[in-house]
Order: C-alpha cells, then structure tokens, then sequence
C-alpha cells in the first residue's frame, strides 16, 4: 500500500498539482527535474545521456517526481529508470536513440529468459524499480534505421525487468532498431493512448509482454514491421491476467498474438474492441509450441480487412527449453478459447488453421457470431490435399500452406463450437468452407453461406460431430463424411 500511495502522489505532482507545505514553514520537496538544469542541452547532436541520468538519480534519491523534456531533441544512449520517477515529454521533445552500438551499456538482468539470447542493449531500461512512468505528448525515436545485423546489435527501445506499477501513457514511440518495447516479469502494467510507428528494420514488435501479470493495454494505435501486439512467457513464468482493448493495429506480421515462446503458459486473457488492417499475416494468432498451459483466452469484437488470416490457433512441439542447458518441455495444452464477433474482409487465400498434434488436442474452441469474406480461388487439386502434420515447426498461419478448407480446418480439436458463422469468398472455390480431421465433439449450428459454393463441412474424420439449425442454401453438398448427426437444416 505504501508504494501505491507514493506512485499516486507522484502522479498529481507530475501534473501539476501543489504539494502543501511542509511543518514549519520550510518547502515543500521538489517534484521536477528539468534534464536542461542537469546539463541536456536539447540541440540533437551532442549526447545528453549523462545529464538525463543525473536528472533521474537525483529525482529517485529525493523521493521521486518528475524528470522534464521541455521542447528539443535530446540524443541519447541507454540509461537506466529507477524507483519513482516519471518520465514526461512535453509535446515538441523528442528523445532521440544514439545511432553509435558503444553508447548503450550491456545490461544482463537477474531474471533470466530466453530474450538473453536477442538483447543486452536497451535506450530506457529498468529493473526491479516500483512506480515508474513514460508519459506525455513528445517522442521516442530509436533512429533504428542506422543498425544492421545480428539481434545484439540492434537495441531495444524501452526494456522494464522485475518492476512493478509501470505506466507507459501518450508518447509516440517510433524507429525502434529491434523491438519496441518489452515488459518482461513484471506486474501492474498499465499503457494507454501510446503511438507506435516502426518498420524500419527487423523484429521490429510493437510492444512486447513477457511473463507478466496484471496488464492492460488500452487505445493504442500501432503500426509496426514486426507483431503488433504479442505475448510471450519466455521462462517458466506465466503471462496471466491482461486486458487489451481499443486499439487499432497494422503490421508486416501479426496483429494479436499468444506465443510464439511459450514455456510459462497464457491464462485469464481477454482482447476486445480491436481494428486490424493491411495485416500480412494472423489478424489473431493464438499459439502453444514450447509447453505450457494456455487456458481462458478471450478474444471479442474485432473488426479486420486485408489479412492474411483472420484466425489461427496451433498447438505444436517444437520444445525448446528457455535456458540452454535446461529440459526440453513436453506438449503443452490448450483450452477454453472464446473468439466471437468478428468482422473481416479481403482474408488470404490458405485459410484458418486450428490444429492441435496427434494425441494432443485443442480443447473447448468457440468460435460464435463470425463473419469472414475470404479472397477464394482454391481449385479441387486444394480441397483433397493432404496437410503434412509439421509437429516441431515455427508456428504461423502458412505453415502448413493453402489449406484444404477456404475458411476453417480443424484437426487434433476436441470440443469444438462454431455458432453463427457467415462464411464466403469472392473468387470461385473448389474447396469447401469447413474441413474436420480427428475432431471429436463439435457442434455447427445457426451457420449460413454468404455465397454458392460446393460444400459447407467435409469431415475426413470424426465423432459426435453435431450439425443443426444452419443456412446451407445455395451449397450444393451441406455436409459430408463419418460421425455427423444433422437436424434442422436449410439446404
């Protein structure tokens, strides 16, 4: 409780409420730190790295505060956030990244991930500090165009280890030289109203969350080369109870994803009011490859247009350990998924994978009031092919390549519901819009075709696959193969 209190009083100081006076008259403790009274000079071509860290060490030793970017462009290599300090950048300040690799010192933190092996330099880095902030109407510019090569040559942005009461709010962030920002074991992280504009050089995510509890991110708006919004738990710790919600995302690779590291798991997730476009691949991309147990995944309201898939969900074995020496996980499991209500237009021509591995399934997937207008153009040679299984591969939507459904295939799934799916295409297709392999207990009901089309639902293989009340008007086969029980059908 302590903590909090000091973070909220913190919080009225940064915006400019008066601190009353203390006993007897004497001042009050100072709340600002201007980074020009520390020796910043804000001209952009001399590096103010050490008087930034001055401006912060003193406001941390104080008490905390503020430390101020008035109007400039401060060059800057890595430094280091500590306990109760808010950084703010007025509007017209920019923070600018050093382009020289020597200006950000190696930081190895206590906690230790599988990120070891992609970086050990950061711009804005903290570790195991309480009540820290980055706010304000001014910039971020990592400058990432300038670094080539290998991950530890190209810094993060902003790296936060082991903190607790982080608040990231308001700034742009762009041009970061790998990724944009990462939150790895941390708890209560709250970023909302945050700009992020990077595609100028590889693994250039968003913003990252990594084996962190209590986190929302709200009302943002990304852009980026790489995923736009991913969670990770790159160790043995759990990402669990995070809230995402009314962001608006574009990326190169996925806009909402789970995974790919996985070894701690995902738990009590939800996403919401989301707008996707010019997405190249998942517009929701949920996945389970390096053991760990994923379970109450929520994902609602998500409107997308030009992806390369709207959904796809993989549980795989690839296996990797998080530390070098340490055990190859087992499979790890993957249950009580919700997406509903979604909206998506111009999707790829593969199609949606939910795939689980043999002896391994997904289990209770709903997928409910979904409506998805895909390209098409799949000619019969697709809806026949044989899916390779790829149990160790890189999990991402095109791994298995165009898939034998133009919409949903579905293999190793147990507890599958799909209700009020409005599925279609615009380019004739051979392949139907439902495909099951070794699924058990699925249930299809209040489902329609947007458009004719040759099938509806194939089952290659299956059991109590249950297929009531739908719309098949126009699909000149509803539905075939072994396990079905129909009812109540328009066809």
């Amino acid at each position: 409780m302590k903590s909090g209190r000091r973070h909220f009083i913190g919080g009225l100081a940064a915006a400019g409420a008066v601190a009353p006076a203390a006993a007897g008259g004497a001042a009050p403790p100072r709340s600002t730190y201007n980074v020009m009274e520390f020796g910043a000079t804000g001209g952009g071509a001399r590096l103010d790295t050490e008087a930034i860290q001055k401006a912060i060490d003193q406001c941390s030793q104080q008490g905390g505060g503020t430390v101020l970017f008035p109007r400039g462009r401060y060059l800057s290599g890595g430094f280091d956030l500590k306990s109760n300090v808010t950084l703010r950048f007025e509007r017209g300040a920019a923070l600018l990244g050093s382009t020289n690799l020597a200006d950000y010192p190696v930081r190895r933190p206590a906690f230790r991930s599988y990120t070891d092996n992609y970086t050990e330099k950061s711009l804005i880095y903290a570790e195991k500090a309480e009540n820290i902030a980055i706010c304000g109407e001014g910039r971020l510019d990592g400058q990432g165009a300038a670094f080539k090569g290998p991950y530890k040559v190209r810094p993060y942005m902003i790296r936060i280890i082991e903190c607790r009461g982080v608040t990231v709010t308001g700034v742009t962030i762009a041009d970061s030289p790998m990724w944009v920002q990462h939150y790895l074991a941390c708890d209560n992280v709250m970023i909302r109203g945050i700009r992020v504009h990077s595609r100028v050089n590889q693994n250039n995510d968003g913003i990252d969350i990594d084996c962190s509890d209590r986190v929302t991110i709200s009302d943002c708006e990304i852009t980026s080369g790489d995923d736009a919004i991913v969670l990770k738990s790159t160790a043995d710790r759990p990402t669990r109870n995070v809230v995402i919600a009314n962001c608006i995302l574009s990326t190169a690779c996925n806009a909402l994803k789970l995974g790919t590291e996985s070894n701690g798991g995902f738990s009590n997730i939800a996403i919401s009011n989301c707008a996707i476009y010019d997405t190249r691949l998942a517009g929701v991309a949920i996945e389970m490859v390096d053991g760990g147990a994923l379970e109450r995944i929520s994902v609602s309201n998500v409107v997308m247009d030009g992806v390369g898939a709207p959904i796809f969900m993989r549980l795989g074995n690839r296996a990797r350990p998080f530390r070098e020496d340490g055990p190859k996980p087992g499979a790890g499991t993957f249950r009580d998924v919700i997406v509903r209500d979604v909206l998506a237009t111009k999707c790829g021509i593969t199609g949606c994978a939910i795939a689980g591995i043999p002896g391994h399934f997904l289990e209770n997937v709903t997928l409910s009031n979904i409506r998805l207008r895909f390209v098409g153009g799949g000619g019969e040679s697709l809806a026949w092919r044989d899916v390779p299984e790829e149990e160790a591969k890189y999990p991402e939507f095109k791994m298995f390549g165009n898939l034998p459904a133009f919409a949903f295939y579905c293999r190793h799934v147990r507890g599958l519901r799909m209700e009020g799916l409005e599925l279609g295409f615009d380019r004739a297709e051979a392949r139907p819009a439902v495909v099951f392999e070794d699924v058990e207990r699925a249930h299809i009901e209040g489902s329609r075709a947007l458009n004719a089309m040759t099938a509806y639902l194939r089952v290659r293989s299956g059991s109590r696959i249950r297929v009531t009340s739908n719309d098949f008007t126009g699909v000149a086969q509803p539905f075939d193969g072994p396990g079905i029980e129909a009812g109540g059908n328009f066809c």
